[in-house]
C-alpha cells in the first residue's frame, strides 16, 4: 500500500558497526522514479540551519520524490566519531543502501549536498551506480588562492563603498602599511598559481567527480555568498572546471539574492522550486507533478 503524502518516520541504520538515525519523508505514490538523499554540511544535523533540510524535504516529498535526511556518524544522533566531509563515503553509502531498501525507486538517487556535503557528494558519486544525480549547493573549493582571489574582488571593492573606511583615512585612524602589506599578498595569492597546498587533496577529487560522473546535476550559487563565489573564481581559473560546467546535462542556477544557507523564505521557496523542475526534466513526469 502506497503511503500517505507528506508521512514521516524514522529511519536507523547501521555505518561501520555505528547507528545512524536519519528521517525519511514518503511520497504519495512509491516506488518512485528516484528518491534524494540529502548530505549534510559543516557543523550541521539533519535539520539544517533554520530548518532549510526540512524545508527542502517536506517540499520534494509533496512533489512526489521521497526525501532522506540523515545524520553522520558523530553528528546530530548518530553514534561514532565524525570523520570529516572528506571521508564520509561510507556513510553515504549506507544511507543510500536504508534509502533504497525503504524506498525502491527505480532510478536511483539523487544526492544533495549544502557546502563541503556537496563537495563530499561530488567525490562520492562516481563511486556507486546507484546514485542518478547531484543537486549541489555553493560547493565549498576553499584555497589560499580562491580565497584571496575573492578578496581582492569583494572585500577592497566593497571596503571603498563603506562610510568607516573613509573616516578612518581622513581621520588619519587608517593603517596604510599593514593594509598595503595585506593587499599586496592577496594579490600575489590570487593571481600566482600554486601547488595544491595541505588539505587541498579533494578539489581534486571533486573535480574528478564533475568530469568523470554521468548523470545530470543541479549547481546552485547564492549571489550573496563567498563560497560560492570561491567556487565561482574556481571555474573562472581553470579550464578543466570550465569545461566540466560546459557539459549539457549541468545546470547551474543563480539565485542573485540568496545566503550562503538560503535563509530567506523566498529564496529557499525558489530553491526548492527548482529542484522540483529539474527533477521532472530530467527524470520524467512522475517524479514531481
Amino acid at each position: 500500500m502506497s503511503p500517505a503524502m507528506g508521512e514521516v518516520e524514522p529511519l536507523l541504520f547501521r555505518c561501520e558497526g555505528h547507528a545512524l538515525v536519519g528521517i525519511l519523508h514518503r511520497a504519495a505514490a512509491e516506488p518512485a522514479e528516484v528518491a534524494v538523499l540529502v548530505v549534510v554540511g559543516g557543523p550541521q544535523y539533519r535539520v539544517g540551519s533554520h530548518r532549510q533540510f526540512v524545508s527542502s524535504a517536506r517540499a520534494l516529498a509533496a512533489a512526489g520524490v521521497p526525501t532522506l535526511r540523515f545524520d553522520y556518524r558523530g553528528m546530530g544522533d548518530s553514534a561514532g566519531d565524525n570523520p570529516g566531509f572528506e571521508r564520509v563515503a561510507a556513510d553515504i553509502r549506507a544511507a543510500i543502501d536504508a534509502l533504497m531498501g525503504a524506498c525502491r525507486p527505480r532510478r536511483g538517487v539523487v544526492l544533495l549536498g549544502l557546502c563541503d556535503a556537496a563537495s563530499a557528494a561530488l567525490m562520492y558519486c562516481g563511486s556507486d551506480p546507484r546514485v542518478a544525480g547531484l543537486i549541489l549547493m555553493n560547493p565549498w573549493v576553499r584555497s589560499g588562492q580562491s580565497q584571496a582571489e575573492v578578496v581582492v574582488r569583494k572585500y577592497y571593492a566593497a571596503r571603498l563603498l563603506q562610510g568607516d573606511f573613509w573616516r578612518k583615512l581622513l581621520g588619519g585612524g587608517f593603517d596604510f602599511t599593514g593594509s598595503a602589506k595585506a593587499l599586496v599578498g592577496n594579490l600575489v595569492r590570487a593571481t600566482v598559481r600554486q601547488p595544491p597546498g595541505r588539505g587541498e587533496d579533494y578539489i581534486e577529487a571533486m573535480r574528478l567527480g564533475l568530469t568523470q560522473f554521468h548523470g545530470p546535476m543541479l549547481i546552485v550559487l547564492s549571489g550573496r555568498d563567498l563560497t560560492a563565489d570561491e567556487f565561482r573564481a574556481r571555474c573562472r581559473s581553470d579550464d578543466r572546471w570550465r569545461r566540466g560546467l560546459a557539459r549539457g546535462d549541468v545546470e547551474v542556477v543563480e539565485l542573485p539574492t540568496a545566503d550562503h544557507t538560503f535563509s530567506g523564505s523566498s529564496e529557499l521557496a525558489a530553491f526548492n522550486g527548482h529542484c522540483c523542475r529539474w527533477l521532472t526534466r530530467q527524470f520524467g513526469d512522475s517524479p514531481c507533478h
